[in-house]
């Protein structure tokens, strides 16, 4: 399938494909050249919150670090 850019550098993604990868109004694309390609994907639905869970280590159990903070 081939698509033509426009002068604003947008390009209409074909139904076909839209269907079949469940792209709809809305939906966030990531791209990506590899190899002398441009590649998109449909991003990730996932909760930004998702992303960065269990990132931080605190070196002790949550609660014990609550109650230090507090000044328990």
């Amino acid at each position: 399938m081939k698509a033509t850019v426009s002068e604003k550098g947008q390009v209409t993604i074909p139904k076909p494909l839209r269907r079949r990868l469940g792209i709809r109004p809305g939906s966030i694309l990531e791209f990506d050249a590899e190899e002398g390609r441009l590649v998109a994907r449909k991003a990730s639905e996932q909760n930004p919150v998702d992303e960065v869970w269990g990132t931080l280590d605190l070196g002790e159990p949550v609660d014990e670090f609550i109650e230090r903070i507090r000044g328990r």
